[in-house]
Order: structure tokens, then C-alpha cells, then sequence
């Protein structure tokens, strides 16, 4: 090897150069390492159960679907009403976010009109009265920024004593047809409100224009004479109806116990009660081939009340 002075500045700084590299390379190798290990880090975290659970449930009622969404905070010892909820202040009937309830359709809320729609359900507790809100603005966090202008409406009902809820709960009470009751309750308290809908109106489009339409199936035939049943209105049109449905289910013989079983309870309605037996009698032999014992068991009740009343 040349022992110049050329040679051996080049030879330095090709083994410092060398050298720098070595130190740069680790230095971005422990760069990555530490950046990876923060980005670990941060990605980890200690999951406990949330004090106050989401909670969402949904309800039909007539043919509107209602829907809450809300969290539940427990007792846990606590003085609830009068003391962690004062009287008289806006409370969001709930924990964290504010309550949430929402109508598929137009509702009556215990005589009031509400448009279909997603809002905030707030209330305002008192010893004697409670008073429901419904709110347009579904935003806030509790009531925190509550302004009463966004209100859609309000109402007061009555408090009652109820056995003791340790959970929060909302819940939906005495469904009918197109009517149901929502039930909040806490501690020893629970308040009622009602909902209605006018789903008679829209049933009863959807039967003339279904059988208007000519394209009716024996299920559809069923249906409007079971409603026409249920709803105790034109018997004689419910009864015209039933036939019509078994004439086709015999056609595609089909055991339909529970068709025969309506078409007796249509007979009894008219105050025909031979009639009636004789149906009821035929659903009872069909419930036996299909081993239906609940069937059985309906038909021989009837079947004893109405030869009563021949």
C-alpha cells in the first residue's frame, strides 16, 4: 500500500465517512424503534365498563316503529330525585349524551302532535309533577347550552311510587294497536306518557287497495278479515273475507286450523252461533291433525260457551 500523504487523507476519510454511516444508520434504526413503541403506546388502552351504559331499544306499535337511545346510571346508594337530580331543573332524563327518541311516523303524545322524527327527550322532575319535554335539538351534551325556544313541546304528568329500579330505565308499557305507553323509572319513581298513531287509517287503505287491486292472496284475505275481527267493524265484510281466503287454502290443501278458528269467532260475532260450533267443531279436528293442544284447547272452550247460547 502507498504510504503518501494522498493516499493516506483518502484512506481517512473513507473510513470516517464509513464510520458515520454506521453511527446514522443506527441512529434512524432507533429512531424507527422508539417511534413504533410511542405509536404502541398510544394504541393501548385500559378498557373498564362504562358507568352509565348505551342502551337502544325499538317498539312497533300499529305500524309506527319507535325507537330510544339512551344511557343508564345506577343508584348505587344514592338519593337520586330531590338530591343527584334536583326539582325543578332540566334534567337529560338519562346519563351523558341526552336522551334520544325517534318516530317513523306522525304521533299523538298524550294529545299533542309530534312530526315524524329523531328528538331529545329532556324532563323536569318535581315531587308532585314531572314535566315532559320533547326537544328539536338532539346535539347537546345533557342539557348543557338547553335553550326552552328549541322546544317542540311540553306537558306535565304525575308521578307515582313504584317498586324499587336500581338501573335507569325507559320502556314502553299497555301496547294496543296503535297506542303504547313510554315508562321512565328510577329509584322508587316512574312516570307514564302516552303515544298514538293513527294506524287505522292506513290499515284500512292498505286493505281496499290491496283487494281493490285483484291480486289479493289468501293471506291478505286473512289478514283484513282478522283486523275487521279485532277491530269489532263489518262483520259481514270480515266473513266475506274469511271464506274467501279458505276457498283458496282448500284449493292448495293446506291445514289452516287457525283460519277455521277466526271464521267461528266471525260467526259468533254475527250472534250465529250454530254456525259458529260447527266452525269451531272443524278447527278443532284440523288442530288435532296438526297436534296442535292450543288450538284444541280454544276450540272446546268456545264450543262450550256458544252451546250455551243456542
Amino acid at each position: 500500500m502507498c504510504g503518501c500523504k494522498f493516499c493516506l487523507n483518502l484512506i481517512s476519510k473513507l473510513l470516517f465517512s464509513t464510520i458515520k454511516n454506521i453511527f446514522s444508520m443506527k441512529r434512524t434504526a432507533f429512531s424507527l424503534i422508539a417511534i413504533a413503541l410511542f405509536f404502541t403506546g398510544v394504541q393501548a388502552q385500559v378498557r373498564i365498563p362504562a358507568a352509565s351504559p348505551q342502551c337502544k331499544i325499538s317498539q312497533s306499535v300499529g305500524l309506527m316503529e319507535v325507537s330510544l337511545d339512551y344511557s343508564r346510571p345506577s343508584v348505587k346508594g344514592r338519593k337520586i330525585f330531590g338530591e343527584l337530580v334536583p326539582y325543578g331543573q332540566v334534567w337529560r332524563t338519562g346519563a351523558n349524551a341526552s336522551t334520544k327518541i325517534t318516530f317513523s311516523d306522525d304521533v299523538k303524545l298524550e294529545g299533542r302532535d309530534a312530526p315524524a322524527g329523531t328528538y331529545a327527550l329532556y324532563t323536569i322532575p318535581n315531587k308532585d309533577k314531572w314535566t315532559i319535554i320533547i326537544h328539536k335539538n338532539t346535539q347537546l351534551w345533557g342539557s348543557s347550552g338547553y335553550n326552552q325556544e328549541e322546544e317542540l313541546m311540553r306537558f306535565d304528568v304525575k308521578p307515582a311510587r313504584t317498586e324499587f329500579t336500581e338501573t335507569f330505565t325507559i320502556g314502553f308499557t299497555n301496547l294496543t294497536g296503535s297506542s303504547a305507553n313510554i315508562r321512565i323509572a328510577w329509584e322508587n319513581t316512574a312516570v307514564e306518557f302516552k303515544m298514538e298513531t293513527d294506524s287505522d287509517a292506513k290499515v284500512m287503505a292498505s286493505i281496499e287497495e290491496t283487494i281493490g287491486s285483484g291480486k289479493a292472496t289468501p293471506n291478505d284475505y286473512n289478514a283484513a278479515a282478522s283486523y275487521l275481527f279485532e277491530t269489532n267493524r263489518d262483520l259481514n265484510k270480515a266473513l266475506e273475507y274469511v271464506n274467501l281466503a279458505l276457498a283458496e287454502f282448500e284449493k292448495q290443501q293446506r291445514n289452516v286450523f287457525w283460519v277455521v278458528h277466526l271464521k267461528a269467532k266471525i260467526l259468533a260475532g254475527l250472534n250465529q252461533f250454530s254456525e259458529a260450533v260447527e266452525a269451531a267443531k272443524k278447527s278443532k279436528e284440523l288442530a288435532q291433525e296438526a297436534n296442535n293442544d292450543d288450538y284444541v284447547r280454544l276450540n272446546d272452550k268456545l264450543i262450550k260457551a256458544w252451546q250455551a247460547k243456542i
